[in-house]
């Protein structure tokens, strides 16, 4: 069915992949937009067709490089409100910024605040996302956002997997804070829920302490939302299997980053399995073959089809 009419679909560099996607969905075509990098490092954008009038739909990951992918986006914003764009959402599979949502000491930022004031500033009239790492952050905005529930990517083919195997299968938290995330897909997935207790001495630097509930004898799939160094998924892994008794672990995991020693720590950690979705761009040279790749793109073109009417 096609069900794009009167809407535009555009892109920045950081995700092109998953805007094409998400664009032959909504069967429209990919906006034209140029959007370059001057010597200076200044960026430059051009909207090259009209977009008066139109409900405009940006789509950028704020991945790294962090910083540029954010500037590229409000400038893009920016753009089309200048040129009379009637709606522009910003649909951002990947939201950076969203692990600094409190003040943890006297002096810090609240730099996902800073970010949604700024997208709001530049002209964004919604925001569209998936798997917020802090739910609490949709309070700080001033316009509508939607956050998508990435793990429903995931449920089919989790759902065969138990089906199929006929296993004794447990959805488990890496920490308290995906507890929440865990419970949902738990629920989805008519299995039971554990949780891992976790201690955080510095900044991406975790260790697993204990577990909380029943994983022993079980298939554990363990859930979060991003695996950046991997510590808290290894640490994890590790505790499950040696502490309580689980026979193997997979791993659900919405946006992969991969940072410094992730893929090293993945490699040797008790994880048979991480399945991902392309919220942020993974290089396939030096990806490991414990990655399996899903999309998202059907999930934020459904959204984009039921907000498409909206002013």
């Amino acid at each position: 069915m096609k069900y794009g009419g009167g809407i535009k679909i555009f892109s920045g560099n950081s995700n092109r992949s998953i805007a094409k996607k998400i664009a032959s969905f909504l069967q429209v075509p990919l906006g034209n937009a140029e959007v370059k990098t001057f010597s200076d490092g200044e960026i430059s954008v051009s909207i090259n067709e009209p977009v008066r009038g139109a409900n405009c739909f940006v789509v950028q990951s704020t991945c790294p490089p962090v910083n540029d992918n954010l500037m590229e986006l409000l400038i893009m914003i920016d753009a089309m409100k200048r040129a009379s764009a009637a709606n522009i959402t910003a649909v951002i599979p990947y939201f950076g910024y969203a692990r600094q949502d409190r003040k943890s000491h006297t002096g810090d930022p609240i730099s996902a605040k800073l970010v949604a004031d700024l997208l709001t500033a530049a002209g964004a009239t919604r925001v569209l996302t998936m798997d917020l790492h802090s739910p609490q952050i949709q309070g700080f905005f001033d316009i509508p956002i939607d956050n998508l529930f990435g793990l429903t990517a995931f449920e089919p083919l989790i759902k065969d997997k138990i089906k199929s195997n006929n296993q004794n299968y447990v959805v488990v938290s890496p920490d308290i804070g995906s507890s929440a995330r865990a419970k949902t897909f738990s629920s989805k997935l008519g299995v039971s829920l554990a949780i891992v207790d976790k201690s955080r001495q510095y900044p991406n630097i975790s260790k697993a302490v204990n577990v909380i509930g029943d994983v022993k004898g079980k298939h554990v799939i363990l859930v979060d939302d991003i695996v950046d160094t991997s510590g808290t998924l290894c640490h994890a892994a590790k505790a499950v299997i040696e502490n309580g008794g689980a026979i193997d672990v997979i791993a659900c995991v919405t946006h992969t980053i991969l940072s410094g020693q992730a893929l090293k720590n993945i490699q040797d950690s008790y994880i048979s399995k991480i399945y991902t979705l392309d919220t942020i761009p993974i290089a396939k040279d030096g990806l490991l073959d414990k990655f399996a790749a899903a999309s998202g793109a059907s999930l934020f073109a459904e959204a984009i089809n039921a907000l498409k009417g909206e002013k």
